[in-house]
């Protein structure tokens, strides 16, 4: 029987740079990972049917769409074809050459990988159930559950993997639809929903609440519906699915107003199933060490702890935005503090973004959240349409949204839609991080012409000088 300090069930990233490290601080580490759908890769979820894959495809599309619809104001004159093939191709490569990296990482850092299925068999103790069927037994001080999620199911609406799929299959249908229907107005729909519109499909979206991307600013929220709008996605909003019912050539779907009223049914080649995700545990025996979950699926936590001495868990089985920079910051915070450390996560300061076109990404409170807290704040906001490379580029839709305490100027919130904004959020991340005030940005020198200076210049028009729009 193999003795760690640490086994790490899970491959995905709160899994592997939990394993990293642990490595990197001595400890005798082991991750346990079985592959996604049956695969033998490591980086769980994100790198091999979520993240990276979709960044791939939205990229690819991206660039098809410019091809198609702009590069001949720019003076390029071409006549795209699409090759979905070679698409897919070069998305499954891109996706291989990452998760050998981790490969790479774990062998530097003295990871052992046990491949296969981990299941937790009491105190200190983990079986790891390879795809022979062996079974083998492994001992450790402690244990990190890092499984992740599942895509959530709806009743009514069975994923066949064929003409109705969820995230997963919609990274690898055979054809570009003619059209499409996603029940789900969050961050994955709208991401996969807006790469298959700019493949040729006329896309749907069907969401229960009033509004999309719920847990975004209000005021973003309806920028970004109105953007998507206008690039040819429709939205029933307040709607409820109640069934869909697929055939060799399509899905009827019906519908219903959720206030009530009359049912409609809709027809689409494809369906994209995408109101969520739920923690996935299941097999992983949380009873043999008398751990219990919450109402919808969550390992209640403390600082990573769970109700088990020395069983730990961090990532998507934990409460918390299902995202993977979270799940990395909740690793390294998990294992220093095995390692006797502070390990420590700022939950306020977890950027979230949507990698659509325009992108939008976000930061600290809403404007909603702060009313609701009764506390007083100024607004500083600057268009890209007035920021030169914007402009030059022409990619002017959007702007920047800086909230900040109308006493102390310390920044809470900052929001932006508009070209590159995830590679933007940043800054204020930072900046929010060491409590800085709008004032500080505001007065920071930004390189010109860069996409950059909005962020500037929202900051200066929390105090009312913006100087450029």
């Amino acid at each position: 029987m193999a003795q760690y300090d640490v086994i790490i069930i899970g491959g995905g990233p709160g899994g592997y740079n939990a394993a990293i490290r642990a490595g990197q601080l001595g400890l005798r580490v082991a991750c346990v990972d079985k592959g996604v759908d049956g695969g033998a890769t490591l980086g769980g979820t994100c790198l091999n049917v979520g993240c990276m894959p979709s960044k791939a495809l939205l990229h690819a599309s991206e660039m098809y769409d410019a091809a198609a619809n702009h590069f001949a104001e720019l003076g390029i004159e071409v006549s795209p074809k699409l090759n979905l093939t070679q698409m897919m191709a070069q998305k499954a490569a891109s996706v291989g050459q990452l998760t050998k990296g981790i490969e790479f990482l774990f062998k530097k850092n003295k990871v052992d990988w046990l491949r296969g299925a981990g299941r937790i068999a009491g105190p200190g103790k983990v079986e790891v159930t390879g795809d022979d069927g062996k079974v083998t037994a492994h001992e450790a001080k402690n244990i990190v559950i890092a499984t992740g999620s599942l895509p959530s199911s709806l009743p009514g609406v069975e994923v066949d993997g064929n003409r109705i799929v969820d995230s997963t299959g919609a990274l690898s249908l055979a054809e570009a639809p003619k059209s499409l229907l996603v029940i789900g107005a969050g961050i994955i729909g709208l991401e996969l929903g807006s790469v298959w519109r700019r493949l040729g499909a006329q896309v749907t979206v069907v969401e229960f609440l009033d509004r999309i991307t719920p847990g975004m600013d209000a005021e973003m929220a309806k920028t970004f519906q109105r953007s998507l709008t206008k690039q040819g996605m429709v939205f029933k909003l307040g709607a409820k699915v109640t069934g869909a019912k697929a055939s060799k050539t399509g899905v009827a779907v019906t519908v219903e107003p959720v206030a009530g009223g009359a049912a409609e049914t809709l027809a689409a080649d494809y369906v994209l199933l995408c109101i969520g995700r739920r923690p996935y545990t299941d097999g992983l025996g949380l009873d043999t060490v008398g751990i219990t979950q919450d109402r919808r699926g969550f390992i209640e936590t403390d600082h990573g702890r769970t109700s088990a001495p020395g069983v730990w868990a961090i990532g998507d089985v934990t409460v918390g935005p299902m995202l993977a920079h979270k799940a990395e910051d909740e690793a390294v915070a998990c294992i220093e503090t095995i390692a006797g450390k502070a390990g420590h996560v700022n939950y306020g300061l977890i950027p979230s973004v949507v990698y659509t076109s325009p992108e939008v990404a976000w930061v600290g409170a809403t404007e909603e959240e702060l009313k609701a807290q009764g506390r007083a704040y100024k607004v500083g906001k600057f268009p890209f349409s007035a920021n030169s490379r914007a402009k030059i580029n022409h990619e002017t839709e959007g702007f920047a949204k800086v909230l900040a305490d109308a006493v102390t100027d310390e920044i809470l919130g900052a929001h932006l839609i508009g070209p590159q904004v995830s590679e933007m959020i940043g800054e204020y991340c930072v900046a929010m991080e060491f409590r800085a005030a709008s004032e500080d940005v505001a007065r920071t020198c930004h390189p010109h012409p860069t996409r950059s200076e909005a962020l500037r210049q929202a900051a200066m028009g929390v105090e009312g000088w913006t100087m450029q729009a």
